[in-house]
């Protein structure tokens, strides 16, 4: 089976950046896995992207140097089986709030004894490898979202879980839920209340020896998350990257030739 290149980043210690696909086509995928990133996620849970357009995604990247992970939309068998099938080399989990919710999560992922995974790995044969059966439960990332007051409660008993590789913070929702509402949802956290709660939790994946991820909005941001020991930070996502670089180019040139316009759009997660 073709290594986890993702996974052997973390083991040499290295850290990785991420892109975020939220867009259901296989061009503008293919134009974020040619960007260099480490790896990227095609969001299934909030983007605008259904089984078909995964698997396309998948396809596209399959012809890059960057590692596939898929955001399942819930704790369900069935869309975290498919989406290992379809060729994901990782699988991010949200709203996962206590150890038995984590360890359901590991059993899915895991092919006998070491889980329930059924077999049937349809497409991931194809870019992974004909021995595929022999080497997908030490290779594809089982990572479960920290995004919740009561996760955050279950904290050291879900980042004990055995057979989870990491931790993505989601920061919108952890907001929400640590706040009861009353700190409007959004990346790059400047809260001190909200980064103690990034922090510890990075302290725990640390002491239970798994990898720490963070969703980011910004290079700055995810620079100084690094620094602060995270194994993995999203940059941004393809719509929100899109929205930037069109707002900014239509910005300048209506600049250059004095006429106005609104600017910006609807800040796309």
């Amino acid at each position: 089976m073709k290594p986890n290149a993702l996974k052997q980043k973390w083991l040499a210690g290295e850290p990785a950046l991420n892109g975020w696909l939220s867009i259901a086509n296989g061009f503008s995928t293919e134009v974020m896995a040619a960007q260099g990133f480490d790896s990227l996620v095609i969001d299934t849970q909030h983007g605008a992207i259904g089984y078909t357009d995964m698997l396309h995604m998948l396809q596209s990247v399959a012809a890059y140097d960057v590692t596939p992970l898929v955001r399942v939309p819930w704790l369900e068998p069935g869309a975290i089986m498919k989406a290992m099938d379809a060729g994901a080399y990782g699988i991010i989990c949200p709203m996962v709030n206590n150890r038995a919710q984590a360890e359901e999560l590991v059993s899915y992922m895991r092919y006998p004894p070491l889980g329930t995974r059924s077999f049937g790995p349809t497409r991931a044969v194809y870019p992974a490898g004909s021995d595929y059966f022999s080497h997908a439960n030490k290779e594809i990332l089982c990572i479960a979202m920290i995004e919740t007051a009561e996760a955050m409660d279950n904290l050291d008993e879900i980042v004990s879980t055995q057979g989870l590789d990491g931790i993505y913070i989601g920061p919108a929702d952890l907001t929400l839920g640590l706040s009861n509402g009353k700190l409007a949802p959004g990346m790059d956290r400047q809260e001190p209340e909200i980064v103690d709660a990034i922090k510890q939790i990075l302290a725990a994946t640390k002491s239970a020896g798994i990898a720490s991820c963070l969703h980011c909005a910004t290079p700055d941001y995810a620079a100084k998350a690094i620094g602060w020991g995270f194994n993995l930070c999203t940059l941004n996502s393809d719509a929100r990257f899109m929205e930037q670089a069109a707002a900014a180019s239509l910005a300048s040139a209506r600049a250059l030739l004095g006429q106005s316009g609104s600017v910006g759009g609807g800040g796309a997660y």
